[in-house]
């Protein structure tokens, strides 16, 4: 992972990272360490980068793994 040299390898570098981070046994370790105030804004700011950039379609379908149309 490398970050800085361009925008190409920030992407992938940025799924790479996102991949690792959201393993099991990293989280399991991790999340019960963690401050209320730190899973809230955690929470808020994936939260906040999916309703900026992904439609209520995508959010239901990609995140949320459902398969039908949402208004």
């Amino acid at each position: 992972m490398y970050f800085g040299i361009n925008r190409a390898t920030d992407e992938q570098s940025l799924i790479t990272f996102l991949q690792h981070f959201s393993d099991d046994r990293l989280l399991n370790i991790l999340i019960p360490r963690m401050t209320e105030a730190e899973i809230h804004q955690m929470v808020d700011q994936v939260t906040a980068i999916m309703k900026n950039h992904l439609s209520g379609d995508e959010y239901h379908t990609l995140f949320l793994g459902e398969d039908h149309h949402h208004d």
